[in-house]
């Protein structure tokens, strides 16, 4: 194995035809190129739903270029921000707006507990001030799914406009314009569309845009600027990640083979259980209850016993050919193994496998973590 599978949640394990997809090089004006970029848009908008109202802006980066490109056009320098927060990408969001100058309040639950409609209602009520809400989908600092239909049914009852922070679920799980009325979605091409990571891209309702003209607190990060140069000619205003677009173009129509968002989502559901039962034989318990748990990464309590070093135990996955990431939460021990990319049910099952055997070396009889552990809000 010349690579390690990552069992994280991004960068993730991509398919050798998607790594092939970028052994070639693309003039950024040439015919073929534009032909790509405009591809890719119009799959994206069709992914969400969104064709006759949405159009798909993306930009050079990472998913969090994508979001401050969002916050910074879309919130106007006069407008308010609301950020529902319960765990490190909610937090950020709060610090992008911040940053760029943006009037922002947060309402912060638990890493373990869902975001709450019911408060947000009673914000929304109360400071008419608030002109956006922002909200992960899939916070994968603990790989909690958070109530975004019951988010968005609030916001349009009150008539504010809604920005989802999508990165680990697009892809994988639901989110559909029609359904969950969104001002945005924000995401990448890697996570759970599996191609390489360097672009990130809002799907933003059209007339949202237009209203946003002048917006933006960046130009390189200006969200109507760049749609307006697609528009004009399907070219991007400053030199594009052009492997990465290749990648990204393989890598959706291996998505589409796979049946979309319903049958890459499965995939990844058959990964999480199978690596939730493996844990659980070995003694570990997951963070989350069924009923919260996505299927993108799963976090896991650290064990009791002493013996248990998580650098050792990181190093020797490493070294079988298994890369898993440490915890993100501010008030529990924890490590995270994810369940997307490139991976099936023989990968899962090896990982589970090379678990059992880092337990052995490491001469620890069970994963169990402390009884009564627990997060403290």
């Amino acid at each position: 194995m010349s690579d390690p599978l990552l069992l994280t949640p991004g960068p993730l394990t991509t398919s050798a035809t998607v790594k092939q997809a970028m052994l070639h090089d693309w003039g950024s004006r040439d015919a073929a190129f534009i032909a790509m970029n405009r591809r890719v848009r119009k799959r994206l908008v069709s992914l969400a739903d969104g064709e006759g109202t949405h159009v798909c802006v993306p930009v050079q980066g990472s998913g969090t270029f994508a979001v401050e490109a969002a916050i910074g056009t879309l919130v106007p320098r006069e407008g308010k921000l609301l950020v529902l927060v319960n765990g490190a990408y909610g937090r950020r969001m709060v610090q992008i707006a911040r940053i760029i100058g943006r009037a922002c309040t947060s309402i912060e639950t638990a890493e373990d507990v869902p975001v709450s409609p019911e408060a947000l209602d009673g914000a929304l009520a109360a400071d008419v001030a608030i002109s956006h809400v922002a909200v992960v989908q899939c916070e994968t600092t603990s790989g909690l799914l958070n109530p975004i239909e019951a988010v968005a049914a609030v916001c349009a009852r009150h008539g504010r406009k809604l920005l989802i922070d999508a990165m680990s679920a697009f892809g994988a799980l639901p989110l559909e314009a029609r359904q969950t009325p969104f001002d945005a979605l924000m995401a990448s091409s890697n996570k759970c569309l599996e191609g390489v990571p360097g672009m990130g891209f809002v799907i933003v309702r059209k007339d949202s845009l237009q209203a946003a003209e002048g917006n933006a607190h960046s130009l390189s990060l200006d969200l109507f600027a760049q749609w307006r140069g697609f528009e004009q000619n399907d070219q991007w205003r400053f030199t594009p990640p052009t492997h990465v677009i290749a990648a990204f173009d393989q890598a959706l129509d291996e998505h589409a083979a796979e049946g979309g968002v319903a049958g890459r989502g499965a995939r990844y559901r058959r990964n999480m259980h199978i690596l939730l039962e493996g844990m659980a034989a070995y003694g570990f318990e997951s963070l989350l209850p069924a009923a919260l748990q996505a299927p993108i990464i799963v976090t896991f309590r650290m064990p009791a016993d002493p013996r248990f070093v998580f650098d050792a135990f990181y190093d020797g996955l490493r070294q079988r050919g298994y890369v898993i990431y440490p915890g993100k939460l501010t008030v529990a021990d924890s490590f995270r193994i994810g369940c997307i990319g490139r991976l099936g049910e023989a990968e899962m099952r090896g990982a589970v496998a090379a678990v059992g055997e880092m337990l052995n070396e490491l001469r620890v009889r069970s994963g169990a973590p402390h009884q009564g552990e627990g997060l403290v809000a």
